[in-house]
């Protein structure tokens, strides 16, 4: 009965959301939101159906969390279709690098001297926080691959950018916490900071090298002997976790060897496509013989890459179903109040102090404009990414000592869910109607 249950909840989910998302495009409200509330609904302070628990099932909360991430990320780099020496690759740069240096530190202070933490958990959960979200980010996103507004852009690239980046935050601050207080100077600089260069240089290298080989060879195989026709989804699956497999074994960052990976599929299509859009490139589609324009030499890069988004999309609207049912069932089981005065100071200090400040430093010489920067200020939307940190710390530190900064985490997550996700449609629709009058031909 508990499984027929449970068919009937998902599948209702999945219905009654495929009905509703064209009401949340028009409304100040998200999917995340109302599968947040499922979650906890279904936990054991309502329905019991779901219990899991952030301290012992951290390891499998950490896989799912990771596929969620990867999927997402992959997404993320096959919207960005800009040539990869543009100057708009500059703001995301800013913004996953020069904004997270910024942000770690300052949070790390405020967790040291305004919530009374130990220096090294301090860092971790600056560690943790310091990611942007490329999972519920979706709604301030590129919305296709055309889209190149430097708001949308800026802030997709720097999903894709800082949840790897912020790896070796979490290592040096779990380091510290095992080490104990005052042993900050026992953690080796040089060879972190050259195990760092080489983790982001190293993984950025790996996808962009799997993906153009995969993508070149399938394109191959398909204009020259119509072979590998169909079943996008499965070379997208392989080029995921092929690019976080090898990125692993070689000790770089796998978040952003898949990011890389999108990046460089997407880079392979628009050089063949040239300054064309890929539906044009494409153009129309034969329902009985799909396998000629997937064949067609002039179509065959634009088919792929459009059809492996379609596919990661999808997955990727899966993930957040997923991941915020499970968030909302975290919360339900916390031990430890969700909602208190250092939680709530937390998220001030986050969303109206650390983030504007960082954000303002890192784009200083840099061609937004005023309004873009607020923007790109205030979405910096907290989710799947600082669970993925948590729980990786459960596992690999000592739960005692992590444990605690579990409801400060799930506080700034649930927070930026119902504050963002309230704002993004409001906010984005004002800038669009702002930036229409300002740029009519471009928008147009």
């Amino acid at each position: 009965m508990r499984e027929t249950i449970w068919f009937l909840i998902v599948g209702g989910m999945f219905v009654g959301m495929g009905v509703a998302s064209s009401l949340f495009k028009r409304l100040p409200l998200t999917g995340a939101m109302l599968y947040l509330a499922a979650g906890f609904a279904l936990g054991p302070k309502g329905g019991g159906l779901l219990a899991l628990d952030i301290t012992k099932d951290a390891a499998l909360v950490r896989l799912l969390t990771e596929v969620a991430l990867l999927a997402s990320l992959f997404a993320i780099g096959l919207r960005l279709r800009a040539p990869i020496f543009a100057s708009l690759w500059t703001l995301p740069v800013r913004l996953g690098l020069l904004a997270m240096l910024v942000t770690v530190p300052l949070l790390a202070c405020f967790g040291a001297w305004g919530l009374g933490l130990a220096w090294g958990p301090a860092w971790l959960l600056a560690a943790m926080l310091a990611p942007t979200d490329p999972v519920l980010a979706h709604d301030v996103q590129v919305r296709d691959a055309n889209d190149l507004d430097i708001v949308r852009f800026a802030l997709s690239g720097e999903g894709g950018l800082n949840d790897g980046i912020a790896l070796p935050f979490a290592l040096i601050a779990l380091a510290c916490c095992t080490a104990g207080p005052g042993s900050a100077h026992a953690v080796p600089v040089l060879r972190t900071l050259a195990e760092t260069v080489w983790g982001i240089v190293g993984a950025i290298g790996i996808g962009a090298l799997l993906s153009f080989a995969t993508t070149h060879a399938i394109a191959w195989l398909r204009t020259r002997y119509a072979q590998a026709l169909g079943l996008e989804g499965f070379f997208a699956f392989g080029l995921i976790e092929l690019s976080y497999g090898a990125a692993q074994l070689l000790h770089t960052f796998g978040f952003l060897a898949a990011f890389a990976a999108g990046v460089a599929m997407r880079r392979a299509e628009h050089r063949a496509t040239g300054e064309r859009s890929p539906q044009d490139a494409i153009g129309s589609i034969d329902s009985s013989d799909v396998a000629a324009t997937a064949a067609h030499p002039d179509k065959a890069h634009a088919y792929m890459a459009e059809s492996v988004l379609g596919f990661t999309i999808e997955l990727e609207r899966i993930a957040e179903m997923a991941m915020m049912i499970m968030v909302g069932n975290l919360i339900g089981t916390l031990d430890a109040p969700l909602v208190t005065w250092r939680s709530i100071a937390l998220v001030l200090a986050l969303f109206f102090v650390v983030r504007p400040f960082a954000v303002e430093l890192s784009l200083l010489g840099s061609r937004a404009q005023p309004m873009e920067r607020h923007l790109m200020s205030w979405f910096g939307i907290r989710g799947i990414g600082t669970i993925y940190y948590l729980a990786y710390a459960l596992e690999k530190g000592k739960a005692s000592d992590i444990a605690p900064l579990a409801p400060y985490a799930l506080a700034v997550v649930t927070a930026s869910v119902f504050v963002h996700g309230v704002s993004a449609t409001p906010l984005m629709r004002h800038y669009r109607r702002k930036r229409a009058r300002a740029c009519p031909a471009q928008d147009g």
